[in-house]
């Protein structure tokens, strides 16, 4: 089992921050956090230590891993090209939840790129990421800390109880902020491309490129990926979910599964006249955004936990505002 560290979000402590660096540099792996969500930490340029993560979360070698960096220039030193439409972004937006696909060189290995001639790049805000990503001296490779296809963790106690026999230590800095992964966008055609929304939202990049294209759908079934969380089922419980049209028809679906003799959890946007008994658990998670993104993946483990057997969701608004929440929920209710 790792060893957990309890680190401050803001000022983390030299000491735990030199002992993941310690770890990294000997191809250890590092549960840490960061503003989207807690990833599992390898030395990026350490090829043996990058194969670890595949193997502790059974993630297919094609599936490519984001590099993490303290900024644009550590960023363009492993990109082969530097779009203008790249620095752009970066400036408007790093540090911070974005991450952009440039071509790569050939310094970095290919197990991070999933074998392909892409790197996927991102510079986090997180106060303890930065630290440490600081004392290595170069990029951290750093996916979601959980099982591949499985629920992100936000919480150092899910990447404990999800890796923990994989992990050689976990540092503890609380909840993120964000509970959802970074927005990955792909700048090496004339026209960006969004690969995956995330935390940052849809409206704030149209801003920076407004003719951004939306392009995710079409390249899924490309392999090697040029991004990851692209597969079709991804943030997945372990829970069947079905997704309503509104809450009318949530309740009704909702009603007959309980008839049928399942357990049920009821994810609601707003208030609820109904109450959590036996059979059904309701969780409202609010009608802002990110509040219910930071509350989506540890509501969904804890629906895991208390044992339901199907989620029923009551569809969030379609605009753009929502769109990672929607992906979120679409790709969690594809069929295994």
């Amino acid at each position: 089992m790792s060893r957990v560290l309890p680190v401050d979000p803001s000022a983390p402590d030299a000491d735990a921050v030199g002992e993941a660096a310690r770890v990294l540099r000997s191809g250890g792996l590092v549960g840490l956090p960061t503003e989207t969500v807690y990833g599992l930490a390898a030395s990026a340029l350490d090829e043996g230590a990058v194969r670890r993560i595949f193997a502790a979360k059974g993630r297919p070698p094609s599936h490519p891993l984001i590099a993490h960096v303290l900024d644009e220039d550590a960023a363009r030193r492993l990109a082969a090209a530097w779009p203008d439409a790249a620095h752009r972004l970066a400036s408007a937006f790093w540090p911070g939840p974005l991450t952009i696909v440039v071509d790569r060189t050939r310094e970095v290995p290919s197990a991070v790129t999933g074998g392909g001639d892409s790197i996927a790049l991102r510079a986090p805000s997180h106060a303890v990421a930065r630290a440490v990503i600081r004392a290595l001296g170069h990029p951290i490779a750093a996916p979601s800390a959980n099982r591949f296809q499985g629920l992100s963790p936000t919480t150092a106690d899910h990447v404990l109880r999800e890796l923990g026999a994989h992990v050689d230590l976990i540092l503890d800095a609380g909840p993120c902020a964000a509970g959802i992964e970074s927005t990955v966008v792909d700048v090496r055609t004339a026209r960006v491309r969004l690969l995956r929304p995330g935390a940052l939202d849809l409206p704030s990049l149209r801003r920076i490129v407004p003719d951004i294209e939306r392009a995710d759908q079409a390249l899924r079934g490309l392999d090697p990926r040029p991004s990851p969380g692209m597969q079709a089922r991804h943030y997945a419980p372990r829970a069947r979910v079905l997704i309503a049209a509104d809450r009318a028809e949530a309740d009704r679906i909702a009603c007959g599964l309980i008839a049928q003799g399942s357990r049920v959890g009821l994810l609601v946007l707003g208030p609820t006249p109904g109450r959590s008994s036996e059979r059904l658990a309701v969780r409202q998670l609010g009608r802002v955004p990110a509040d219910y993104a930071r509350a989506l993946f540890a509501t969904l483990r804890s629906l895991d936990e208390a044992g339901v057997d199907v989620v029923v969701v009551e569809a969030v608004p379609d605009d753009d505002i929502w769109l990672a929440v929607a992906d979120r929920l679409k790709r969690a209710a594809c069929p295994a």
